[in-house]
């Protein structure tokens, strides 16, 4: 499908859908709070939408289209789940969006004539390539702060760095764990402090990183071999993944506590954590005694099935599977991903064999 059919569908598809709020907008009260669910609009009928990342005022960003392959953009979504297509780089066919500030700044990554490259968009000047380091030949860009520093990676002949950029300095390295190779950046506070993954001599590793102390190991589980880092808060708690032979354990990070595991739902044995707010509310994913299920974390009421906590989806007979990111005001954006038996997943791994769509829980 040309761009121009994926525009003109995604108008068409956005006016029908909107002809009555009250069809894809519902609410419950359910023990442990209650949502509103809103699912936000796709480009295509039969495509996907895939939320990665949501502000205080419920906009959320992220990609719609094909399920693979060019015709795919990043985009941005009201909270009442109107889409907004956000374009590609010149000379590229696709892009996806992987966070949103409170001002509305978006980050992502887009191809161009020539290959991959982080983005920043602002609805003054569009979509501006952020370039790589010296060297390089591509990008990513995974997140983005309310001062407007972005994080993610650069990649050249010197292998996959982890990187930061400011507004008026341009892109700097962050640099490497000891005897690892490669490393990448996944997410900033508003102190400056930035959490992702990087070899090691020893494997993967969760790693944080602040303007005082460098790059440090956050180290795994007992018994783990791996682990990575994909969500901090102002209070600077982390939170990922821990992996072993046991499978992955979704853990949270405190410099007092250290790692801790956040278990999983009743009957499973395996979960990501993808997401924190600064009221230290987890969000991820778990698998279950029936399937694999988003969820959502306290400290005061442990790990819930996020499906426990809405009515039942009047779509495919699906179930969220996933929680990306969570909002300090609440707001969950959350997938369905090809109902029972989705793929565990927090970035785009097999989402050729999986029809996913996104929604926005509001307490």
């Amino acid at each position: 499908m040309k761009a121009r059919h994926l525009v003109a569908a995604a108008v068409a598809f956005a006016a029908a859908l909107f002809l009555d709020p009250a069809s894809f907008a519902q609410e419950t009260d359910a023990a442990g709070g209650k949502y509103t669910v809103v699912e936000l609009a796709t480009l295509l009928v039969d495509g996907v939408s895939y939320a990665r990342g949501v502000n205080d005022s419920g906009e959320a960003a992220g990609r719609s289209g094909e399920a693979t392959g060019s015709d795919t953009r990043a985009v941005a979504w009201t909270s009442k789940g109107d889409v907004e297509i956000l374009g590609v780089l010149p000379g590229g066919d696709y892009s996806a969006a992987f966070a949103i500030n409170n001002g509305k700044e978006i980050v992502g990554t887009s191809n161009t004539a020539t290959g991959v490259r982080a983005f920043l968009w602002t609805g003054r000047d569009g979509m501006q390539d952020l370039g790589t380091l010296p060297g390089d030949t591509g990008s990513e860009a995974f997140d983005i702060n309310n001062g407007g520093d972005v994080v993610g990676a650069s990649n050249g002949p010197l292998g996959i760095r982890a990187v930061l950029w400011k507004k008026g300095e341009g892109m700097t390295e962050l640099g490497i764990l000891p005897g690892g190779r490669s490393a990448k950046a996944a997410k900033i506070n508003e102190g400056g402090d930035i959490v992702g993954t990087s070899d090691s001599a020893t494997g993967n590793r969760a790693f944080l990183w602040t303007k005082i102390g460098g790059m440090q190991s956050l180290g795994t589980l007992p018994g783990d071999t791996s682990s990575e880092a994909l969500g901090i808060n102002n209070s600077g708690q982390v939170v990922g993944n821990s992996t072993g032979p046991s499978g992955s354990h979704a853990f949270l990070w405190t410099a007092n506590e250290g790692m801790m595991a956040l278990g999983a739902l009743p009957g499973g044995t395996e979960s990501r954590a993808l997401g924190i707010s600064n009221r230290r509310v987890v969000v991820g994913t778990s698998d279950s005694a029936t399937g694999t299920r988003a969820f959502v974390w306290k400290k005061s009421t442990g790990m819930i099935d996020l499906n426990s906590l809405i009515p039942a989806l009047d779509y495919l007979g699906s179930v969220l599977s996933e929680a990306h990111s969570v909002g300090d005001l609440g707001e969950i954006t959350a997938l369905i991903g090809g109902g029972e038996k989705a793929p565990m997943a927090g970035d785009d791994t097999h989402e050729q064999d999986h029809l996913y769509r996104a929604f926005l829980l509001t307490p």
